[in-house]
């Protein structure tokens, strides 16, 4: 093991970070229902890249309605009442839990390895962040299997009352891209803890490590149709979640244009609970006061973390006028330091975009930061003959009207602007459709917590950026979201309260 920080500033303890499968197999590309490996019903399959490199990986069956219906049905049949997962202690959902995270322990290195040839995933990002997030959030959520409980209430009358928390039944869950694992786990952890289940569609970019679960499901004893995994295509798959009638919730996180078509389909359905983790444009502001190394560092950190497709990118950096000059200066220093390249390599510290359209998206964005007057200060191209890769990029000047100040840009361009008083930067940061998160930096505790109250936003970081954890409570404001995930407010979500009233002879207090 390998510990980071120092004696004044421990940090936590990182397992040594072995060398990626040179050889990796995949085994698994066929849709998981009922604890068994299926082809779609249709027939059809679709073609797995890796963006490194635009080489296919392989081939994976393609699920659709008639694939979603299947799974919704094994779905419901292991909800009933009478179910071996109904009738199951909640103990014993914890013990399964845990034993899913000792499994994804042991594969720890099959799994970084797909994540970063599926995804473009830095290599040393996915084992020692992304697996290790994966496994605390289980081991989280295994702990809470048997701590949800109700209360008694005490009702006026000669009443005895109580409230049940009831899983909510069967739950869709629509993920992304960007975090295929993690987000895998942030659904189904919650869901199961609380004792539902579930159908997960994997982004049709990045299904191989889902599939890859659904094996370690199996092999951790879940009952079959507890867990579904179904790839596929959003408008299809993720269309057929969103609208069926037998499906009691869905979450999803992912575009905010996409999450508006999730919300609409469960009114036009049968109103199922929908919660959503949608894009941002996050504010991080910076005082003159703050200490201008870890600022620089956060912030450069903040937007470029796995090549800037992160929703809670700190996309629009305003830093106060004395610094300004400054902060832009060891901003562009910073991010000239990157070596780009496969993210299987060490010394590697930029992956490639996920796929074309992404990639030909942000080389848009950046041209109309160009023609809107903002000031090119590095980067502002693609890299390399093959792959997605490009450029970091920092912008100087960028005032809030320009696309790249208003538009979610999911790529490694960094945009920074100026502002005078707190006044200014408060209503400025909150001028968007979004409210993900937001940070502020500086030695000033009354800053701090005006900050921490003013901005419209689901989390607020003082002095750091993207400190993330199981235990945190995570969501937006806005058109960023509804609901949260992670802590113990993410397994209300996962639950419905009943009220339970018996009529008896006399009560006493």
């Amino acid at each position: 093991m390998k510990k980071q920080g120092s004696d004044s500033n421990p940090a936590p303890v990182l397992p040594a970070l072995p060398e990626p499968l040179k050889d990796l197999k995949i085994k698994y590309t066929k849709i998981f229902i009922n604890n068994e490996w299926h082809d779609a019903v249709s027939g059809k399959k679709f073609e797995v890249f890796n963006p490194a490199n635009e080489e296919k990986i392989c081939e994976v069956e393609e699920g659709d309605k008639a694939d979603i219906d299947k799974a919704v049905k094994a779905a419901r049949k292991a909800f009933e009442l009478g179910s071996p997962w109904r009738t199951m202690d909640a103990s014993e959902r914890g013990r399964l839990l845990n034993k899913l995270a000792d499994l994804v322990e042991r594969d720890r290195l099959i799994l970084a390895t797909m994540e970063a040839i599926d995804g473009g995933k830095l290599f040393s990002t996915a084992y020692l962040m992304d697996l290790g997030a994966c496994i605390k959030t289980l081991r989280y959520c295994a702990g809470w299997a048997d701590k949800i409980h109700g209360r008694t209430v005490p009702m006026d009358g000669n009443f005895f009352t109580f409230t049940r928390h009831e899983p909510i039944g069967v739950c869709g869950q629509i993920i992304p891209w960007n975090f295929p694992l993690v987000m895998f786990i942030w659904k189904i952890a919650p869901a199961l803890c609380c004792g539902n289940t579930v159908v997960v569609k994997p982004a049709e970019q990045t299904p191989l490590t889902a599939l890859y679960m659904g094996s370690l499901i199996k092999e951790a004893g879940f009952p079959p149709g507890v867990v579904n995994i179904v790839p596929g295509f959003g408008p299809t798959a993720g269309a057929a979640i969103s609208h069926h009638m037998d499906v009691d919730k869905v979450a999803f996180t992912g575009s905010t244009e996409v999450g508006k078509l999730i919300k609409e389909a469960a009114g036009k359905s049968n109103l199922k609970r929908v919660t959503l983790e949608l894009g941002g444009k996050s504010p991080n502001i910076i005082f003159a006061d703050a200490d201008l190394d870890a600022a620089v560092e956060f912030a450069h950190i903040g937007l470029f973390y796995h090549q800037g497709q992160c929703c809670i990118a700190g996309s629009r950096i305003f830093v106060e006028e004395p610094i300004y000059d400054e902060f832009v200066r060891r901003s562009i220093e910073r991010a000239k330091k990157y070596t780009l390249g496969n993210p299987l390599l060490p010394g590697v510290q930029q992956g490639p975009q996920i796929d074309k359209e992404q990639f030909q998206k942000i080389l848009e964005l950046i041209e109309s930061g160009k023609k809107e007057g903002a000031k090119l200060e590095c980067g502002g191209g693609p890299w390399g003959d093959k792959g997605y890769f490009i450029q970091p990029t920092v912008f100087s000047n960028v005032t809030d009207d320009m696309r790249i100040a208003k538009e979610e840009i999911f790529g490694p361009v960094q945009q920074i602007m100026k502002f005078k008083t707190i006044d200014e930067v408060i209503k400025r940061a909150n001028n968007t459709s979004y409210g993900l998160a937001a940070a502020v930096f500086t030695k000033d505790i009354d800053k701090a917590l005006t900050f921490a109250a003013a901005l419209q936003a689901g989390t607020v970081w003082v002095n750091c950026y993207s400190a993330m954890s199981a235990q945190c409570p995570f969501g937006g404001f806005k058109m960023s979201g509804n609901g949260r995930e992670m802590g113990e407010y993410g397994l209300h979500e996962y639950t419905e309260v009943k009220t339970v009233t018996i009529k008896i002879p006399q009560k006493n207090s």
